[in-house]
């Protein structure tokens, strides 16, 4: 089973790209994010006739997410982190496929920094945290796969001195991040490759793709039940360099 998480930085303009790497790689589950559509815009029939059950959690202009599932519909289990009856950002989408538990995740970016936008990031986390522990509770396979905008380590990216006043590599974001690994949650792509040096966002300006400047912001994080199966993990990153690409490459766990 492959499991895919990608930022498609907005659907509409990448849905050639996606239907191009649904085709090619065949993922059996893609969990997108920043799919910058509304619900009632969102292209669901595209991704049907390719072969995609799916569910969506969309919001006009920013943020977005949805689960795909190859051959079947997901079974939507929560929609929305709670603990804040105020947050309207679609930013969380649960389902269950085959008796395995996904989570599509777009945790807030937190710039500019120190600022209320960093301050919901850290609340956000927070309520990400409360949901992991019940998760875990379940004793299920689980994956939480997304786009965490959280920088782990230093050697998960280009220059820890060009990233260090950014939101992705304060302190207090990769403590949050730690703590969700304290829970027993295990990093897939970490696992995989333990030194590090592994990207999977290049940003569009200063010539960052072509010069390999990027880091690892997506994640996809195993309960122990979903770890006792790990095969694989990478990263598609050839699907990075192609004609009006996301800033992100489709990032992958491989479970038996």
């Amino acid at each position: 089973m492959k499991i895919v998480s990608f930022n498609i930085n907005g659907i509409k303009a990448r849905m050639p790209r996606l239907l191009e790497y649904l085709d090619e790689q065949k993922p059996d589950i893609a969990c997108l994010q920043e799919l910058k559509s509304s619900d009632e815009t969102f292209p669901a029939n595209d991704l049907r006739e390719a072969g995609y059950g799916l569910i969506w959690h969309g919001q006009k202009s920013w943020n977005g997410v949805a689960v795909l599932a190859r051959g079947g519909d997901p079974i939507e289990r929560q929609r929305g982190l709670p603990g804040d009856s105020e947050d309207e950002q679609s930013r969380y989408l649960e389902a269950e496929i085959d008796g395995v538990i996904v989570a599509s995740i777009y945790l807030p970016n937190g710039n500019p920094q120190p600022g209320p936008k960093f301050d919901y990031k850290l609340r956000w986390i927070e309520r990400l945290e409360s949901r992991a522990r019940e998760l875990l509770a379940e004793e299920k396979p689980v994956v939480l796969a997304g786009d965490y905008n959280i920088i782990p380590n230093d050697d998960d990216v280009f220059s820890v001195k060009a990233m260090a006043n950014d939101a992705l590599m304060q302190p207090e974001s990769r403590q949050g991040y730690r703590r969700l690994l304290a829970q027993g949650w295990t990093d897939s792509l970490r696992t995989r490759f333990p030194a590090g040096g592994i990207w999977t966002y290049w940003d569009y300006q200063a010539g960052a793709w072509q010069r390999d400047n990027g880091f690892r912001i997506d994640h996809l994080l195993l309960s122990p039940q979903a770890a006792d199966r790990f095969v694989d993990a990478g990263v598609d990153k050839e699907y990075r360099a192609r004609e009006k690409a996301s800033d992100h490459a489709p990032t992958w766990v491989r479970l038996r």
